[in-house]
């Protein structure tokens, strides 16, 4: 006579589900961990880059990119009249905005090795956001306002570039500004073709998209 086939007991799926558990957790924590370190890394880039936005304004009493090719080729080691700008004080237009790597690099204040020409932004003229997506130093207006008179309002911001998720987007404004992409130093912008949908909500009432599905997403920091 066979002996009926014995199933598990209830200790030996305790056990399964224990060890399930533990690797859902693990799973989540590394994620997480993984988040986190790409919002401390594009909090580090807008800082880093800031800091020598001013520092080259501090050493050239100039703006990188705007800084004329004269001077340019004079007073910073190793660059050439590749580019330049007018001189007004301003990075405001895209030549100049490109050239504004090129001056930033050749004078010491960021890492790279950026050609300082061309019609639009490529990797060989423009950095990267951690997502691969291209940066932008400018003074424009292209970014979100919670107020109609703020519309369109230009001042200095670099665009993270875009591909950032919004969740990513939202967690550094929570950390560094006011968790708004409306308003403060960090709002969304959609140079790039970012995608319009990073942001929910209407007029003054618009929140970043933390459900987790905006993957193509940038935001401008304002200084």
């Amino acid at each position: 006579m066979r002996k009926g086939q014995q199933g598990f007991t209830l200790i030996e799926i305790a056990i399964v589900l224990v060890i399930i558990g533990l690797l859902l957790g693990g799973v989540l924590k590394g994620q997480e961990l993984i988040q986190n370190a790409r919002v401390r890394n594009i909090i580090s880039q807008q800082d880093g880059i800031k800091a020598a936005f001013f520092g080259f304004q501090d050493r050239y009493r100039g703006i990188p990119g705007d800084y004329t090719k004269d001077n340019a080729k004079i007073n910073i080691p190793g660059a050439s009249d590749t580019c330049g700008g007018d001189g007004n004080s301003l990075i405001d237009s895209s030549a100049e905005s490109l050239c504004s790597w090129y001056h930033l690099t050749k004078a010491g204040f960021i890492t790279g090795n950026y050609t300082g020409t061309g019609d639009k932004a490529t990797t060989a003229n423009s950095p990267s956001n951690p997502f691969g997506g291209l940066m932008e130093l400018i003074f424009d207006g292209n970014y979100y306002s919670a107020t109609a008179t703020e519309k369109n309002s230009s001042v200095h911001n670099i665009k993270t570039g875009i591909n950032i998720p919004s969740v990513v987007l939202a967690e550094v404004d929570r950390k560094i500004d006011d968790g708004s992409p409306i308003t403060g130093g960090l709002r969304f912008t959609a140079f790039g073709s970012a995608d319009a949908k990073c942001v929910i909500g209407k007029d003054d009432a618009q929140t970043w998209d933390i459900s987790g599905t905006q993957a193509v997403c940038g935001g401008a920091s304002l200084f």
